[in-house]
């Protein structure tokens, strides 16, 4: 079971079939997708949709999917995340356009980091981030993390923030 988290004006719940129409058109922005991959099919994002989902059954934990409390409109995602290929454990994040410029990403992304490191016990976590997304360099920046080296990531070097681990943030 995935678990429900509540920040101030976040939820971090589990995916839902009905969050497909949103996750279409993230990955149909051009300027969302260049980051993550590039513009997908919607046959594709509900590929996407699925792989979330399959990882929380895989591995016990993933990305949740992110929404407005006072809304209830589908944010984007963030949380803990190790595919197959991965260097190590990361924390990633992704919000729609009309989401950014908020403090979402930083609200979830810390939210999910926490549970992480408390429910998860991991002891360290990374964020691969395109060096040229600088948003997102904020978003790291601003949770303390900082550039660690590079990863070849499927052909596109990206580079390596290390968050700080739970005793840094004690």
């Amino acid at each position: 079971m995935t678990p429900v988290i509540e920040t101030e004006r976040l939820r971090l719940r589990e995916w839902r079939e009905d969050d497909l129409d949103a996750i279409a058109a993230l990955w149909a922005d051009e300027d969302t997708a260049r980051y993550i991959g590039g513009v997908k099919s919607r046959d594709d994002a509900w590929r996407s949709l699925a792989m979330q989902v399959g990882h929380w059954k895989l591995r016990g934990y993933g990305m949740f999917a992110i929404e407005e409390k006072d809304t209830g409109a589908f944010v984007g995602w963030s949380g803990p995340y190790f595919p197959e290929g991965w260097p190590e454990p990361e924390i990633g994040w992704t919000l729609r356009r009309e989401f950014r410029g908020r403090g979402y990403a930083t609200e979830a992304t810390r939210a999910s980091r926490d549970y992480a490191y408390r429910a998860l016990g991991w002891t360290t976590a990374i964020s691969l981030i395109d060096p040229e997304n600088f948003a997102s360099l904020r978003v790291a920046e601003r949770l303390g993390a900082r550039r660690d080296g590079t990863f070849n990531l499927r052909g596109m070097e990206v580079d390596v923030h290390r968050h700080p681990s739970p005793r840094e943030l004690n």
